[in-house]
């Protein structure tokens, strides 16, 4: 009765027991619909190292922010540029990973929105460039071509 009894208190006085996990089979799907949105910047970098050609990687942010520093072989594609025009030449046979900064931009979200719309196959890079950055793997640089103008 101890157990029991314990068990009840537990679960009136715990934030995380007050509300019942759901069975392992229904957790089960849900973690597996998880994964079928998002993946991250480890087996990104390990998909690349490995050459899966399988996936683009998509830079969801503005050209100069991908200038400063990028994902390896990631297209720039800004979330405001995405539609029917700027993707037709994308191969429908590949999956798209979008990325952008990290926890705080949406631009891979608003990205793959946008992608999912016109029919191609999105997964999400979770934690973007800061989580990239954190596990330590390589970054590209790209120089940013200057105009001048006359009235400079």
């Amino acid at each position: 009765m101890s157990n029991h009894k314990s068990e009840v208190l537990d679960r009136d006085a715990s934030k995380v027991l007050a509300t019942a996990p759901a069975s392992p089979a229904v957790a089960h799907n849900h973690f597996l619909s998880k994964l079928s949105f998002e993946t991250d910047p480890s087996d990104v970098y390990h998909d690349i190292t490995d050459k899966i050609s399988g996936m683009v990687v998509i830079d969801a942010r503005t050209p100069e922010t991908y200038a400063r520093g990028h994902v390896p072989g990631a297209v720039n594609m800004p979330h405001r540029t995405i539609d029917s025009t700027t993707t037709a030449s994308l191969p429908r046979d590949k999956v798209f990973v979008t990325y952008c900064d990290g926890v705080f931009c949406n631009a891979s979200t608003k990205a793959a929105a946008k992608l999912t719309a016109l029919g191609f196959k999105v997964k999400e890079m979770l934690d973007g460039m800061e989580g990239w950055r954190k596990e330590g793997y390589p970054v590209e640089e790209t120089v940013m071509k200057m105009t001048i103008s006359a009235s400079q």
